[in-house]
């Protein structure tokens, strides 16, 4: 290997780091509105182990490495490499099915993501999103032709589903990262400024997964319930965490599973956490804050 390409290995592992390092921060926070809350090992076990879902993100590494290296190389957001990131994709989910499973939808977003970021080193988080759309915009010639869960209710109900967040740009993305923004200028800790952003999310998102277990109406009563806690001013605020704590343990005992909002919020925190190091064309991971929780 070329000092060069020793030189590439190393941005498009960064890349890949920084992402996996968002996931595991996204993983961390609690309580995340019926979604897998690490202080609960047990009652939720049946739904997604946490554990379990923390190792498993160490695995997406190599594939995540192998679509940068592999943007890198091919220079634009063509159809052909939109073909080969698919590719890629399979194969990662594969390798973490056999670790425990789950993060398809992380994988999807950090996979376009950071291929997008290995195209535009250094660019800002718009231009970043925008690439990422580009790229989803062409088909994925050799993807299974089946139908999946989301793609059925995105056609039944109308709604954007991952495929159409991603080929708009990552719009829920760009929203998480203003409000983390806004909270962190705000006052909040980091903590509270990143539940903020995944709120912020889950109040507009049209989560197919969401719209497949509770329907239009459960959906609406989601989005609800997080503006509520954003309007009450946010998990920084007294009312803002009690009003957390009500729509988590609503949502848990209804088993509805906001499950499309975590892995944009994943995606936020990778993006800022490259917007953090600036242009210098490589990435540290983000913070992970392992004990990143609200008291009831």
């Amino acid at each position: 290997m070329t000092g060069t390409q020793h030189g590439n290995h190393r941005e498009d592992e960064a890349l890949a780091r920084a992402a996996v390092g968002a996931l595991v921060g996204q993983l961390a926070l609690a309580p995340k509105p019926g979604l897998p809350d690490p202080r609960d090992l047990t009652a939720r076990a049946t739904r997604r182990d946490h554990s379990a879902l923390r190792w498993s993100a160490g695995a997406l590494l190599p594939g995540l490495t192998a679509m940068a290296a592999t943007a890198r190389r091919t220079g634009e957001p063509s159809a052909r490499l939109r073909t080969d990131l698919g590719a890629i994709g399979r194969s990662t989910e594969h390798t973490v099915a056999l670790t425990g499973g789950g993060h398809r939808g992380a994988l999807w977003t950090l996979g376009l993501l950071v291929a997008a970021a290995a195209l535009r080193p250094g660019a800002e988080p718009a231009g970043t999103t925008a690439l990422a759309g580009e790229l989803a915009a062409h088909p994925d010639r050799r993807a299974p032709r089946r139908p999946s869960r989301g793609s059925t209710m995105s056609a039944r109900y109308g709604a954007a589903g991952a495929r159409g967040e991603a080929r708009a740009g990552f719009p829920h993305v760009r929203r998480a990262l203003t409000a983390l923004t806004t909270a962190r200028g705000q006052g909040a800790a980091e903590p509270q400024a990143r539940l903020d952003a995944l709120l912020t999310v889950m109040s507009t998102l049209q989560d197919t997964e969401l719209l497949y277990t509770a329907g239009p109406m459960g959906l609406r009563q989601v989005q609800a319930g997080a503006r509520g806690v954003l309007e009450e001013g946010g998990t920084a605020t007294e009312r803002g965490a009690a009003a957390l704590v009500a729509l988590d343990t609503d949502l848990s005992d209804r088993g509805w599973t906001p499950r499309g909002s975590a892995p944009l919020l994943s995606g936020a925190l990778f993006l800022d956490a490259l917007w953090l190091v600036g242009a210098r064309g490589t990435a540290r991971p983000a913070p992970t804050h392992p004990q990143t929780t609200l008291s009831p």
